[in-house]
């Protein structure tokens, strides 16, 4: 691990890795019929700067035996470069745990069959595997609010999961998930939306028309499917008033295209 010296604390600080990292499975771990939870560890995971529970990873899966990663800082440009027959497959997960004194790391993976790279990866995963990860990045700050709103599909699940452990003002939080076999457990009380054969983001929309929301300053996080929280933020703005200011929204995935494909 890279450190340096804070003249001003005079503390080591963490400088993050700017390349990708092997880790290796040691565990996994079934949430619900859909959801595993994978523990991952290597030499080199003290160096991945993780800031917060919907901090993302680009996580690289391998498609021969023959399994490597990018080796210096200019990672894309090599990536891309690699012979396609031997290019990883990279995708973006959330971190769900990372627990530095033992060099570990959970990712929490929706499972679809062998639908994607991914997802096929994962349902087969078994200690020994190695997979390649990177730090991308956090952006949940609540900052000054006064409460919460949490908004997900099943590919939120685990950002929304890590924010419920660490409270400090009241949330209202829904998911909304094919059916039942998506729910898992989660530390504070939570709505959960089956949006069966329904439009992404629907079931949600129609939640929030019928929701009172409280007094004060609030701060919106919501993430999943690009529709789902496109159309979200667009009501919240549109029809509730929230300042754009104070909602976060990511589109983890598109329905019409794979990520980076």
């Amino acid at each position: 691990m890279t450190e340096s010296l804070d003249g001003a604390t005079a503390t080591a600080v963490r400088q993050p890795r700017q390349q990708p990292m092997f880790v290796t499975v040691t565990a996994v771990r079934r949430l619900s019929e859909r959801m595993a939870r994978i523990t991952l560890t290597g030499e080199e995971i003290v160096e991945f700067d993780y800031d917060g529970p919907d901090h993302l990873a680009r996580v690289f899966f391998p498609v021969c035996e023959d399994f490597r990663l990018p080796v210096t800082e200019q990672w894309w440009p090599e990536l891309q470069a690699m012979p396609v027959e031997r290019r990883p497959v990279m995708r973006n997960y959330t971190v769900r745990r990372m627990d530095y004194a033992r060099g570990e790391m959970d990712i929490d993976f929706v499972l679809h069959g062998d639908s994607g790279p991914a997802s096929a990866w994962a349902c087969a995963a078994k200690p020994g595997d190695r997979i390649g990860v990177l730090s991308d990045g956090a952006e949940y700050k609540p900052g000054d609010a006064d409460w919460q709103l949490l908004i997900g599909d099943e590919t939120a699940i685990p950002a929304i999961a890590g924010m419920l452990e660490n409270l400090r003002t009241p949330a209202h939080t829904v998911f909304e998930v094919a059916d039942e076999l998506d729910v898992i457990d989660v530390a504070a009380p939570a709505t959960w939306l089956y949006r069966g054969s329904g439009a992404r983001g629907a079931e949600v929309l129609e939640a929030l028309r019928g929701m009172t929301f409280p007094e004060g300053k609030p701060y919106v996080w919501v993430a999943g499917e690009s529709t789902l929280a496109t159309s979200v933020r667009r009501y919240l703005v549109n029809e509730r008033s929230i300042d754009k200011k104070r909602i976060y929204f990511c589109g983890y995935w598109r329905a019409d295209r794979p990520a980076y494909d």
